[in-house]
């Protein structure tokens, strides 16, 4: 009997856990059925993937989408629409909206928000606050939250726990892998006065290599202390890697594609704004140890840090200017191309970007091509050519620090649990993104 399926990927190279090799994929009900040759099989729709590569889709473990509240500068559906065209298929957002998602009502909103206008599957951030500290236990096992994210560094709203008592409440009450960013408060206020004004060169002395380093000492020592599993966000020092490479059992670590490709000493002058982010971009001394923590294993995921601003916000005189840049469409493309220049094998590729945000955050049938597992399928073409432009990005920010990039290597295709919802750099049918699940927190049946 011929088989049949939903869908068939046909005539791609696959690239998964067993290798890589020709292969087809076959889905039924959004769950990948066979991989092998489906050469005699028959599907309601078939994707041709000849001289593509088939990978595990692409997963955003950290992308700030703005909605409620700060909307001028993106939205839940502009972000993963922008998500989806770089061929990412699932993406955890951050809480520091307006209001903060630090509660039931808060996260709820959100997911209601999200139905049927996310092209990407998702998941949210509950912040952590002094005000819900002894509740976090509780809200971090709600549907669609993909765990507690604490900032040790200035952010908005109640969202900083700048003292180690409250680091230790937070971890005390959490039983899932707790996340931060870890930068030091107090150091910070002590440097704010190094600013100078209209310089953004000037970034990097506010917020130094050592308020990073200081501060992610003190959260693993806590993390330890405590006997808790840490994540720590945006790492953007080789200090950090050094350090954090003895704390394997309790810390694992991200970083991102800005960090590992803009160099601060020729950044700041070229792009001004455009390249001011938390924690800062910093010079090729951190980017050689971001770099050895990637081909030594420290570095477990990467995640954009997507975190837009206008472009009228970006042109006030630092250090008006506020932090943050687009790059949840770029990741891919970005780090293709240090795949193209063999800084990266696509193996390790595919860790950074899918298997390893399974492992770290524990997700229910997302992060393998395996049967069985969600049909998330990113393709790509690893000898495509492209320029990744200001007014090609979905973002409602309408830029990216990575204009004029040469990239080699490009998403062709996007499929979401057997769904293709990007074809060739457009979007297709319409948004039927669904939050993602976890193992920690899966529905008892009823």
């Amino acid at each position: 009997m011929t088989q049949t399926f939903d869908l068939i990927v046909r005539g791609g190279e696959v690239v998964n856990h067993s290798g890589r090799g020709m292969a087809d994929v076959g889905v039924r009900d959004g769950k990948i059925a066979v991989i092998g040759d489906l050469g005699q099989a028959s599907a309601a729709e078939v994707v041709d993937a000849s001289g593509l590569t088939v990978i595990p889709g692409i997963i955003d473990t950290q992308v700030h989408f703005r909605e409620p509240g700060l909307e001028w500068k993106e939205d839940l559906e502009t972000g993963s629409r922008a998500a989806a065209l770089g061929g990412v298929v699932a993406v955890f957002e951050m809480p520091n909206t307006n209001p903060n998602t630090t509660d039931p009502a808060t996260l709820e909103d959100k997911l209601a928000r999200a139905r049927d206008r996310m092209w990407t599957d998702h998941a949210f951030y509950i912040g952590g606050t002094h005000g819900n500290a002894a509740h976090l236990g509780e809200l971090e096992r709600l549907p669609g939250c993909c765990g507690v994210k604490v900032f040790m560094g200035a952010s908005t709203g109640d969202l900083l726990i700048a003292d180690d008592d409250g680091v230790r409440e937070v971890l005390n009450a959490v039983s899932r892998r707790a996340t931060f960013h870890s930068e030091d408060e107090y150091r910070l206020a002590e440097r704010r006065g190094l600013a100078r004004t209209g310089d953004w060169t000037s970034h990097t002395d506010v917020r130094d290599a050592e308020s990073a380093i200081m501060s992610t000492r003190r959260l693993v020592r806590l993390a330890r202390e405590v006997g808790k599993r840490i994540h720590v966000l945006h790492v953007s020092t080789a200090e950090e890697i050094e350090f954090l490479a003895d704390h394997r059992d309790i810390a694992s670590v991200e970083t991102t594609p800005q960090h590992l490709t803009l160099d601060g000493d020729e950044a700041y002058e070229r792009l001004k704004g455009y390249a001011q982010m938390n924690p800062p971009i910093r010079n090729r001394h951190h980017i050689d140890g971001l770099w050895r923590g990637i081909q030594q294993g420290v570095v477990d995921v990467l995640g954009s840090d997507h975190a837009p601003h206008t472009k009228e916000e970006k042109a006030k005189p630092y250090p008006a200017s506020p932090s943050g840049m687009p790059g949840v469409q770029t990741l891919p493309a970005v780090m293709l191309t240090h795949v193209a220049e063999g800084r990266l094998s696509l193996e390790r590729f595919i860790d950074l970007t899918s298997a390893g945000a399974q492992r770290i955050f524990n997700i229910a049938n997302k992060g393998r091509m395996a049967e069985g597992w969600d049909a998330d399928l990113t393709l790509i073409d690893l000898k495509a050519t492209r320029t990744i432009r200001h007014e090609d990005q979905a973002s409602r920010c309408g830029w990216t620090p990575f204009d004029g990039f040469e990239a080699r290597g490009w998403p062709m295709k996007t499929i979401v649990r057997g769904r293709v919802v990007m074809s060739d750099g457009e979007l297709i049918g319409s948004a039927h993104g669904r939050p993602v699940r976890f193992q920690e927190t899966l529905e008892r049946a009823v």
